[in-house]
């Protein structure tokens, strides 16, 4: 490393590196990471208390976790290269259409990472998450990449398969060994024919076609269209899909191409450098302050479109000093992780093996669980998350309390929306006809005293949840039972779920609970809202 590099935020990013591993296929502890990183304790100790404060990371118990907030970090470089909603929606577009997963993706040394994915569901399909490295000789996108490689990049390419073969190095895939003839021929073709193939290289099966995406002149991207040999030969495919990637490589060339101004994107949070201040004045040791600011300057180069930022611009975006920002940028372009030219700096997709893959491949319920536990550490009552699917909810996550009486409700447990908290929350989301297909389909009985089954009562309740933000049902569904429940938003608007805390009646009105327990499960639904955001702005998270 430089002389004047920012050890802690070396050391921070080696132990993310090694909690994102996609070898690591158990939770870590701090002591596991002893062992891996060769680093002390103490300073094991004080990363994981610093990244755990910044949101990178969540413990429960001795396990530690990468949160979705990590995201952030990936979704740096993608905004940074251009990617757009609307580039992703073209990606998933066309995957509709042909029926076949999709993919763009970016070079990386000599390798390939993903940047957009649309896979279809299948028995026999790519399970790759964004961000995910294959090797240039493994894949079609690699030789479509190869073909404007110079001596330079095959030079350092024959160093990696020298010591790696076989490419065990890559632990997606099986280890195979590619012949450096085979691989020159299919970068050959690709530069002549404008187009390369994959037959079965990625995994036994499956085969794959991809084109070049022209950005200023060079091959930014590579689009690709992936299948099974059960539907067609890598032969049937090329000739299928090639025409139809090259008109939509045309059409994505376009969006992606950096604007010759982009205003500097100012931070709604406040200024970086001031907060962190205060942290550290607050925490004390434990609080890494140079491993946050440059964790925060890396966040930043989501500004960097075209050909970059200075200095002096991510200082303005960070609340930095210059010399701090400085500092961090040239250890995080030694590292891998930035690169500059004439002073303009840009993020490099070797972020991503900072965790964006492995945070990616979790699902909804892994995403509201740990908010959920700390709603219930909060409020000392159960708390859940439940979707509408037709007039009915579905609980996708559940934290219970530990108490001699309490509500026992199982993950897929179905109760009809129309008597439960949740359940007007979630259809108080819908528009007008949204909601008469519910009251609709629903049986509209009454199960216990209390249940509203008047239609229009049940239509008045809806639109008051949608008009205070909250839902409350007393004894509706079940003698002695009462929730309160609050909306889930994604990036839209759009309510996606909803969050509750269900308790025993008695002791105090309904009104009085609801006081109770709406800024807790308020707080809970910001902080889903959250990470549903960070984690779906590049991508796609299925709610069931």
């Amino acid at each position: 490393m430089p002389e004047d590099s920012v050890r802690p935020l070396e050391r921070g990013l080696t132990v993310l590196r090694c909690l994102a591993s996609p070898r690591q296929d158990q939770p870590m502890r701090a002591s596991d990471l002893v062992h891996a990183t060769g680093l002390a304790r103490s300073t094991v100790d004080r990363v994981v208390a610093t990244l755990t404060h910044l949101g990178y990371l969540r413990q429960h118990g001795a396990e530690l976790h990468l949160a979705p907030r990590l995201m952030a970090l990936g979704n740096a470089y993608l905004a940074a290269c251009g990617l757009t909603r609307e580039v992703t929606d073209r990606v998933a577009a066309l995957a509709d259409e042909v029926q076949e997963s999709v993919s763009l993706a970016v070079p990386d040394g000599d390798g390939v990472r993903f940047v957009a994915q649309s896979p279809r569901r299948r028995a026999m399909s790519v399970a790759f998450q964004v961000g995910d490295l294959l090797p240039a000789e493994r894949c079609a996108a690699g030789a479509v990449f190869a073909a404007d490689w110079d001596e330079r990049q095959w030079a350092a390419w024959r160093q990696r398969t020298a010591a790696d073969p076989e490419g065990v190095s890559f632990p997606l895939l099986r280890p195979r060994r590619i012949e450096e003839t085979d691989f020159t021929h299919r970068a050959d073709q690709a530069r002549s024919q404008g187009w390369a193939v994959d037959d079965q290289l990625v995994e036994p099966g499956l085969v794959a076609a991809a084109v070049p995406v022209d950005v200023g002149g060079r091959t930014r991207y590579a689009l690709s269209m992936v299948s099974h040999v059960s539907r067609r030969s890598a032969k049937e495919l090329a000739r299928i899909a090639v025409p139809r990637l090259r008109r939509e490589s045309t059409a994505l060339a376009r969006l992606l191409a950096p604007a010759t101004t982009q205003p500097l994107r100012q931070r709604t949070q406040g200024r970086t450098g001031d907060a962190l201040g205060q942290t550290k004045s607050e925490l004390g040791a434990e609080f890494l302050q140079s491993l946050a600011r440059g964790l925060a300057v890396l966040e930043a180069l989501d500004g960097a479109s075209g050909d970059g930022l200075p200095v002096a611009a991510l200082a303005q975006l960070t609340g930095l000093p210059r010399t701090t920002v400085r500092r961090s940028l040239l250890t995080l372009e030694h590292l891998g992780y930035t690169e500059h030219d004439e002073g303009l700096f840009r993020p490099l997709p070797r972020i991503f093996e900072l965790g964006h893959p492995r945070v990616a491949a979790g699902s909804f319920t892994d995403l509201v669980t740990p908010h959920l536990r700390a709603l219930v550490d909060r409020v000392q009552e159960s708390a859940s998350v439940a979707v509408l699917e037709g007039s009915d909810i579905l609980y996708v996550a559940r934290v219970s309390t530990v108490r001699i009486m309490t509500v026992h409700i199982a993950l897929g447990t179905r109760f009809p929306a129309y008597a439960t908290a949740m359940g007007r929350v979630l259809v108080s989301g819908l528009d007008p006809a949204g909601q008469e297909r519910v009251l609709a389909a629903s049986e509209l009985r009454a199960y216990t005293g209390h249940t509203v089954t008047s239609p229009a009562r049940l239509r008045a309740l809806f639109t008051a949840a949608a008009d205070q933000g909250y839902a409350a049902v007393d004894e509706e569904l079940e003698e002695g039972v009462r929730s309160v429940a609050v909306p889930i938003r994604d990036s839209d608007g759009n309510v996606v779920a909803a969050v509750n805390v269900g308790q025993h009646s008695g002791g105090t009105s309904l009104s009085e609970a609801s006081e109770r327990l709406l800024p807790a499960l308020r707080e809970a639904a910001r902080a889903i809202e959250s990470d549903l955001h960070t984690v779906t702005r590049f991508g796609t998270l299925h709610i069931p």
